[in-house]
């Protein structure tokens, strides 16, 4: 090989050589940089995780130092959790799910006190052991194994009830268990000692407040008996004794008699209605009632405080308001006369005006009722109307001093209305009158129905010197429809007298002008309606003109009865019965003669007999009296009486049990007497046990001579001869 060829070799060896150290090279620099960059993720990965790690030790020292925070926290807790348990009263413990008691506090364990055996770990059946055993528990008699055997069963029960123990000490524990999810038990001793005989002094004293109740109840109840048996012989007497021939003076010596016994029996029943109320054993009952009826009624028990007066007592109830209504009519009736009796007595002229309005819900029933009375009396001054519904309490001075009373009727008033939930107030104004008004809520039996009120046609004339009563009545017949016309005279009513006139309304002072009869010779066509404070006042001769009567106050359901009345001849024309036969003796065949009414009276009292005796004399009955009940029941099968008034306290029988004993006579026969109970009781709950006897009605003494004339003529036979004659009834 020439050396040419050698060096060309050598030069292409070298070339290749330096070519592979070059490619060596490159990769050895990527190699490097490859390795430069690891190196670099490692020492971020590195740094990253020493941060991570010295987070991690931060959170655990973090950690670390809330642990020892929060136990000492805990510590603190249940040091403060245990003090507060040891300081309280009460005994607390707490027993594992085998019960073993874990903790107690003293309060629990004091009971235990110098026993080794009551530590953290005794079981529930050891303490029940030691209390029987060291004679901790008062048994009461009970056997120990069975005091310890229903303790444990109610311990084992889901649920325990709390259960009460006396302890050897006479002090009382209640034991209270609560079990946990768990089967863990919180076990608390309640020291209820003081509770206990708290308890027991609270009974004996409502005990001795019974008892001093029951005997106040009985002290009443006799006191009313014994002094309205005498005032009934006083009050009866002096009635009695106006019906005979006395000069003025002694006919005012009777009538001062008589008002005297009557204001004592309304002291009587004042005293007794407040102590009811006081006691809170006065009770509502309810029962459907007509209140314009009822107001009317207390209006005509109180005309006779009219007597002297210029006073006039009017009636507004609202035309389009319910009347009927289910509540306590007897103690509406109470309260109305309270407040129409005051502004009688305080009204010396004027008027006394009794309005009612109020509001129906014919969705509910409800009626809200607003009942006021007004009066032009003397006035209550300003500083004394907060005091008007106080017991015991009057407008004190001069002018009052001269009015009669005790003070409680507005009182007593105030808290019936609040028993039937509603409300009363008072305003007035000295020298012109006083206006006592009253709200209550009732339930409504019957609505108004506007469409029945029957609208009238035509013109009425007014003849009415009262301004009071002729606006009222005025208004009244206005709302049905009438054009009304005020007359002051006759002949004014006269020249306005014309076809269009269908009713003419008159007080009964103007009959005294001929009005009637120059209305019959102008040939009038429609009614002539006469008012008048008492019915039958001035006899009508017969006349083509239709006459009716309408006593004052006006009453609704009267107006509108009278004005809906037919007129006489059709009313004739329809009513062509014909008369009964008399009855016939079977042996002449001849009419029999009529017997006069039987009448038997059961009183033991001998005044009594002679006032009710006196009272009847004017009657044509045949009457018998009765000593005791005994008597009566004798009486009653050899007398056959129509009607029988029986007294209720009677020696060896009373009343009641007479009546029941006719009443299982009758049982027997099918028969029935009306028996009226004659009773000096007047106490809450003595109608109710006298009429569950058999009785038939219920009159309270002193007796009322209208009263009892009454119950003879609302039970006369057809059989007998006119029990009260004309001159009787006047």
């Amino acid at each position: 090989m020439s050396l040419a060829q050698k060096l060309t070799q050598e030069r292409r060896a070298r070339l290749a050589a330096e070519r592979l150290l070059e490619q060596k090279q490159a990769e050895l620099f990527a190699a490097n940089q490859k390795l430069g960059a690891h190196a670099k993720k490692l020492s971020e990965q590195i740094v990253e995780t020493r941060a991570e790690v010295q987070t991690v030790r931060d959170e655990n020292q973090r950690v670390k130092s809330d642990l020892s925070i929060a136990h000492k926290k805990i510590e603190i807790a249940e040091r403060r959790l245990w003090l507060s348990i040891e300081s309280i009263n009460d005994g607390f413990a707490f027993f594992n799910p085998d019960s073993q008691m874990i903790i107690a506090n003293k309060a629990y364990l004091w009971a235990f006190d110098g026993l080794e055996e009551v530590t953290a770990g005794v079981s529930y059946i050891t303490l029940l052991q030691l209390m029987t055993e060291e004679g901790i528990v008062d048994l009461n008699g009970q056997a120990p194994a069975a005091w310890r055997a229903m303790m444990l069963e109610r311990w084992q029960s889901a649920a325990p009830e709390p259960v009460t123990i006396r302890l050897w000490n006479g002090e009382y524990v209640k034991l209270i268990d609560q079990r946990g999810h768990g089967g863990d038990v919180v076990s608390l001793a309640l020291n209820i000692t003081e509770t206990v005989r708290y308890q027991r002094d609270l009974k004996e004293a409502r005990d001795n407040a019974e008892s001093a109740a029951r005997a106040k109840s009985a002290f009443l109840a006799n006191m009313s008996h014994e002094i309205r048996t005498p005032m009934n012989g006083v009050v009866g007497m002096a009635d009695l004794l106006m019906d005979t021939a006395l000069d003025e003076e002694q006919a005012l010596f009777a009538k001062t008699i008589k008002n005297s016994g009557e204001a004592l029996l309304v002291i009587i029943n004042d005293v007794l209605d407040f102590s009811k109320l006081d006691a809170e054993k006065m009770v509502l009952h309810h029962k459907p009632f007509d209140f314009d009826g009822a107001i009317h009624e207390v209006v005509m028990l109180l005309h006779s405080a009219l007597d002297g007066k210029d006073v006039q007592i009017i009636v507004d109830y609202d035309l389009f308001l319910p009347t009927e209504f289910l509540g306590d009519v007897g103690r509406l009736r109470q309260v109305l006369t309270n407040l129409i009796g005051n502004a009688v007595k305080f009204t010396s002229e004027g008027h006394v005006l009794v309005r009612v309005v109020g509001s129906h819900d014919p969705h509910s029933r409800q009626t809200e009722l607003h009942v006021t009375v007004e009066d032009t009396g003397i006035g209550i001054p300003p500083d004394k109307l907060e005091h008007v519904f106080g017991e015991f309490n009057q407008v004190d001075d001069a002018q009052s001093r001269s009015y009669e009373g005790t003070g409680l009727g507005l009182a007593i008033s105030q808290r019936l209305i609040k028993m039937m939930g509603g409300d009363i107030w008072v305003e007035s104004e000295v020298g012109v009158g006083s206006s006592f008004g009253f709200k209550v809520c009732l339930e409504t039996q019957n609505a108004i129905n506007p469409a029945t009120l029957k609208a009238m046609v035509g013109k009425a004339l007014l003849l009415e010197p009262c301004e009071a009563i002729a606006g009222l009545t005025e208004k009244q017949l206005g709302k049905l429809g009438l054009e009304v016309v005020r007359c002051a005279t006759v002949p004014e009513a006269l020249e306005q007298l014309g076809a269009d006139v269908t009713l003419i309304m008159a007080d009964e002072g103007f009959v005294g002008h001929d009005l009637v009869g120059a209305l019959e010779e102008l040939h009038y066509q429609g009614r002539v309606i006469l008012l008048s404070p008492h019915l039958g006042g001035q006899a009508q001769a017969e006349s083509t003109v239709d006459v009716q009567q309408l006593q004052k106050p006006i009453s609704r359901h009267a107006l509108l009865e009278k004005l809906a009345r037919p007129r006489p001849e059709a009313e004739s024309a329809t009513s062509t019965a014909p008369a009964p036969e008399p009855d016939t003796d079977p042996q002449s065949g001849l009419p029999e003669p009529p017997r006069k009414m039987r009448v038997l009276a059961a009183e033991d009292n001998k005044t009594n007999q002679l006032v009710f005796r006196k009272m009847v004399k004017a009657l044509d009955i045949d009457l018998a009296f009765a000593g005791n009940g005994r008597e009566a029941l004798e009486l009653y099968s050899s007398f056959a009486p129509d009607l029988v008034f029986m007294d209720i306290s009677m020696p060896e029988m009373d009343g009641k049990e007479a009546t029941r004993a006719i009443r299982a006579l009758e049982a027997q026969t099918g028969a029935h007497v009306p028996i009226y109970a004659l009773t000096a009781h007047a106490m809450e709950g003595d109608k109710e046990e006298i009429m569950a006897a058999g009785m038939d009605q219920y009159l309270t003494k002193p007796l009322r001579k209208a009263e009892i004339y009454a119950a003879i003529g609302g039970h006369q036979p057809e059989n007998v001869v006119q029990v009260i004659s004309d001159d009787a009834a006047a």
